[in-house]
């Protein structure tokens, strides 16, 4: 009997789900010239990955189980392993931001397929590790650690996979043409006018999609005029096989190609509930089709360096950015691929760059407090650059360059499994409580109004931490909590943080199921103590009270656009109305080409499903 048949019939979900990462169908190793699938592959595999994750974190049937996801060549786990396989490295950047979103719930297993590796996938289960790979029966957990540089006194923060040094960055060639894309926005200009005034490059041929158009390209062009270079705009994308090969066909053969550094991106950001095939086509395309565009056309050219900026998201998996760490890990697995065919590669996973962006600057002071609890600090452009050069000087095909909070980790004693090797922190004591049961330990046999109180204080407690405030008191207990600056990724830290501190598996919908600290605290008590007082039940039967549909619906008129593009819910909003496609607003089409629900028709659960980004 199939698993969700035998759960459908009354069988207990177990307690462990192992699952292959669906491979791409071999047809779609001929949809690309020459017969190179590998484009295409990543999509298809990407989408299956996140139908399936999406699939587990819905089912209720598994909410108390664990899903292992195992893959094949997705990493480079010890020396003797092949290049990584491109399309299963993205579904390890599109898992590692599932696990920040939903701790506990995914696994990451990269496995050889031997008898011995099946064997001791078992008992490697039974540890906390979220990320392992099994070589021949020997397993290994996912660790970053410091590497070696000859400027490592410059570039505290570079981190990769360890390895020797190397006296001088790789040469982009004197009298050879460098092309950056994304070569005109704001860390470009940084990078260029570094490459010509430490690197001593002379030619650059810049590429964006607006090319000479682009904001303040003439005062760009002028400066590194005046440091002594020869500059080309050229609007191009690079995700465009045809016309990125009439760009490189251009380059005058007295100054020949010699160097790529490939800078650009967009990004798409949502939680992994509210993620589609779309949306991770939008993300994929300047990074996985852009890159490998730039792989396949330049790799006879003799080229002395190819740079490609990946990114931090896909080695710590940002929450609220799946797609973007899929996009990124291909670019990793891409510079390994070429190493192993003796071509140059470099990818930097790059930290948080203080200077803003056109990838940053929509970062908030919240923002940036949630990643640097991930333990990210934005580095200054002077120190980015300075871990540019301690990168390439490594010679090691992918490194992480950022500066990472050693000392707030280690203080808070909250460093994820992937940063032990470089943080170190009090082992706690094996007699040590859990802190639910702690909590629960506290709370007993103390009235209700006392119990309420103290998780309220929990409650405000966790608010300020995620908001950002110094203390619990910023937080008033019947302020809405979308009016106190929630949105959808402080949200899900706010309810995996309570999760934790309580025990207690809490409903993505918690925040507009209880909109106030003090509805989340009366909420808390009721899931705690069995006499606490009863929670009306919702035509569900599920345990939440039900506000009045008419009621929410008139809140929801009330709120100011500013507040939905705060928390991120226009586009799916949008989206579900139907703006701009000719159909009335709710008529927009579904996956058997039906006409979608409209918001008017949509019950209260369908409602908050849509505002949390779980449609």
């Amino acid at each position: 009997m199939a698993l969700t048949e035998a759960v459908a019939a009354g069988t207990a979900a177990p307690d462990v789900v192992v699952m292959a990462v669906p491979a791409a169908p071999d047809a779609a190793y001929a949809q690309e010239p020459a017969g190179d699938g590998t484009v295409p592959a990543v999509y298809d595999t990407g989408r299956r990955a996140l139908a399936l994750v999406q699939s587990w974190l819905t089912d209720e049937r598994y909410a108390g189980s664990r899903l292992v996801l195992l893959t094949g060549g997705a990493v480079t786990a010890e020396a003797g392993d092949p290049a990584p396989d491109p399309a299963q490295a993205a579904v390890w950047g599109l898992v590692r931001s599932a696990q920040t979103e939903h701790p506990g719930r995914l696994v990451l297993v990269d496995t050889d397929g031997a008898a011995a590796s099946s064997a001791a996938l078992l008992a490697a289960l039974a540890t906390d590790e979220p990320q392992l790979a099994v070589r021949a029966g020997r397993v290994r957990a996912a660790r970053l650690v410091r590497t070696a540089s000859a400027t490592a006194e410059a570039a505290p923060g570079t981190a990769g996979p360890g390895g020797a040094a190397a006296t001088e960055p790789p040469a982009f060639g004197g009298d050879g043409t460098v092309l950056v894309t994304g070569g005109t926005g704001v860390l470009g200009r940084l990078i260029t006018r570094h490459l010509v005034a430490r690197h001593g490059v002379r030619n650059l041929l810049l590429l964006s999609r607006s090319g000479t158009a682009a904001d303040g390209v003439a005062e760009q062009t002028a400066e590194l005029t005046a440091l002594g270079a020869h500059v080309t705009v050229a609007a191009c994308d690079a995700a465009d096989r045809d016309a990125l090969a009439a760009v490189l066909a251009a380059i005058p053969a007295d100054h020949p190609l010699t160097g790529v550094v490939h800078a650009a991106g967009v990004l798409d950001d949502g939680v992994i509930g509210s993620l589609t095939p779309e949306r991770l086509a939008r993300v994929f395309r300047p990074k996985v089709d852009a890159a490998w565009n730039l792989h396949r056309l330049t790799r006879d050219a003799g080229l002395t360096a190819f740079v490609l900026f990946s990114s931090a998201a896909g080695v710590l998996g940002n929450a609220g950015q799946a797609g973007y760490a899929a996009a990124n890990t291909f670019l990793d697995a891409l510079a390994e691929l070429r190493r192993s065919a003796g071509l140059p590669a470099t990818s930097l996973a790059w930290g948080l760059w203080a200077q803003a962006s056109g990838m940053t600057q929509h970062l908030g002071t919240a923002d940036v407090r949630r990643l640097g609890r991930t333990g990210l600090l934005p580095m200054e452009s002077d120190q980015g650059l300075a871990l540019l050069d301690a990168a390439l000087a490594t010679g090691r095909p992918v490194l992480m360059p950022a500066r990472l909070d050693t000392a707030g980790m280690r203080q808070r004693g909250e460093v994820p499994p992937l940063l032990r090797g470089l943080v170190r922190v009090p082992q706690r004591p094996a007699t040590a409580e859990d802190p639910a049961d702690a909590l629960r330990e506290r709370l007993a046999g103390r009235p209700d109004a006392e119990r309420e109180r103290v998780l309220l204080d929990l409650t405000r407690g966790h608010l300020a931490a995620v908001l950002g405030h110094a203390t619990p008191e910023a937080i008033v207990p019947d302020r809405g909590l979308l009016d106190l600056g929630l949105d959808s990724l402080t949200a899900l830290e706010f309810r995996n943080r309570l999760g934790a501190a309580t025990g207690l598996r809490l409903s993505p919908t918690l925040i507009f199921d209880h909109p106030t600290p003090t509805a989340v605290a009366g909420h808390l008590h009721g899931r705690l103590f069995t006499d606490g007082p009863a929670e009306p039940a919702t035509a569900d039967g599920e345990g939440t009270p039900a506000p009045d549909e008419a009621e929410f619906r008139a809140a929801l008129a009330t709120i100011p656009l500013a507040r939905f593009q705060q928390a991120g819910l226009v586009e799916t909003l949008l989206r579900l109305a139907g703006p701009g496609t000719g159909e009335p607003a709710g008529a927009e089409a579904g996956e058997d080409g039906e006409p979608g629900e409209s918001l008017d028709s949509m019950d209260l659960a369908d409602l908050v499903r849509v505002a949390l980004g779980d449609n």
